[in-house]
């Protein structure tokens, strides 16, 4: 037998290196490979290290004065019901006196009504009232009621969410000359006024108006004539596209006529404002409400037999 002889201290460190470089690499493949055990590896020797303790909120001992007071200032105030436009329509008996105590009965309810439009019916003794006032919903209901439990009123209807048709009139009055000498007008009446309230005398001059180039008063009448007309086409143009038309022309302005819908007859007003409003006139809103289609129904899809009648529940045979 051969006697095992004795390594040299340089191969037993050549030994031990190459055995950490193989036990690295496999280390590194196995990491590649499956990462997931790397992670349990990872959690399993760092599981025994102490986590630091978690914060402790200690419980405030209330008082009942405490307690109260926090829950009073806590809770959300009460939103307020919110305010929308209601639409009356009145059928009344056509005698004096029962316009003052249906608006009566509204005024004693601190209402501010919009609008209130009169007229006759196709019945001799009836007569119609289209009222527009804001409120909330439950504070308009009774009054509502209120107002048809009086004598001379036959019935009373809320048109705020049924289908309606709604139309208004509108009479305006515009300036021909320009905002230029609108804005003058103003100024005049404006220091008339205060004469005539006592805050300014009668010597007192008037306030100074930035006269531009292109006033009426300050270019030549020929020029000043076509900016008339390029006026007028544009206010005639403007109220054609909303279906209206120039109901009369003078020599400094004109007057248009408008019947559309009360939200077209505000968007209107307010595209008319540049060319300077001098009177407007607004009969209120008058509405009636639509008739549904008799054919409405006939528009559903069909039905089988089989989708209408259960057979379960019929007898056997």
């Amino acid at each position: 037998m051969l006697a095992l002889q004795p390594r040299s201290a340089a191969a037993r460190m050549a030994a031990m290196n190459s055995s950490r470089i193989v036990s690295s690499r496999t280390t590194v493949l196995g990491s590649r490979s499956n990462s997931s055990i790397s992670a349990m590896a990872y959690k399993v020797l760092h599981r025994n290290k102490k986590q630091p303790p978690l914060p402790t909120i200690e419980t405030p001992s209330w008082s009942t004065k405490a307690a109260i007071s926090s829950i009073l200032y806590e809770t959300p105030e009460r939103r307020p019901t919110p305010v929308k436009a209601h639409v009356l329509n009145c059928l009344v008996q056509n005698e004096p006196g029962v316009l003052s105590r249906v608006s009566g009965t509204l005024a004693a309810r601190g209402f501010n009504i919009d609008s209130l439009v009169v007229c006759n019916t196709e019945v001799k003794d009836l007569s119609r009232m289209t009222i527009v006032l804001e409120g909330p919903d439950g504070i308009v209901e009774q009054a509502r009621r209120q107002i048809e439990d009086l004598v001379p009123v036959w019935a009373v209807l809320d048109y705020t969410d049924a289908p309606i048709v709604s139309r208004e009139l509108l009479l305006a009055k515009v300036s021909l000359l320009g905002p230029e000498y609108f804005e003058e007008l103003l100024t005049h009446h404006g220091h008339a006024h205060k004469i005539a309230a006592g805050e300014a005398s009668a010597s007192t001059p008037p306030p100074t108006f930035a006269v531009k180039d292109f006033h009426p008063n300050n270019i030549p009448s020929s020029e000043a004539l076509r900016h008339k007309h390029q006026h007028l086409d544009a206010i005639s143009k403007l109220a054609g596209q909303f279906g209206g038309r120039v109901a009369d022309i003078s020599d400094r302005n004109c007057i248009v006529e408008l019947c559309a819908k009360p939200e077209r007859i505000s968007a209107f007003i307010h595209l008319l404002q540049p060319f300077g409003i001098l009177e407007i006139a607004r009969s209120g809103m008058t509405a009636l409400s639509r008739t549904p289609l008799d054919r409405a129904l006939d528009n559903e899809p069909s039905k089988d037999a089989d989708e209408i009648v259960d057979y379960s529940t019929l007898p056997p045979g």
